[in-house]
């Protein structure tokens, strides 16, 4: 998984193709929970291309994209948003699978 540094390489990363964006923090325990399970979700869903952004690293974008719970996710396709699933609660691998086939499903219709 890549790593957003600045608004303007996330702008760029996500100006084509399909990709999911992470908002995540080190000290997230939540966060942590997930983690072990990232390798073969991004393996499993290697359609996309997937990044980590650090919210306290990008607090201002997290706060244009009104995240305010980590860990969040956003697909983008094109530069262009698709869907977000994005709170404060805790997230199971499974939600994120649903979560990722959903998004894929509405960018082939």
């Amino acid at each position: 998984m890549k790593s957003i540094e600045s608004k303007e390489m996330f702008l760029q990363e996500i100006a084509s193709g399909l990709s999911v964006v992470m908002f995540s923090a080190n000290w997230c325990p939540d966060c942590v929970v997930i983690k072990p399970d990232l390798p073969e979700i991004e393996e499993q869903y290697s359609d996309f291309i997937f990044y980590y952004a650090d919210r306290d690293q990008l607090i201002d974008l997290c706060g244009e994209l009104d995240i305010y719970g980590i860990p969040s996710f956003i697909t983008y396709h094109d530069g262009k948003e698709i869907d977000r699933f994005v709170s404060k609660e805790r997230k199971s691998k499974a939600e994120i699978e649903s979560f990722l086939s959903q998004s894929l499903q509405k960018v082939s219709k």
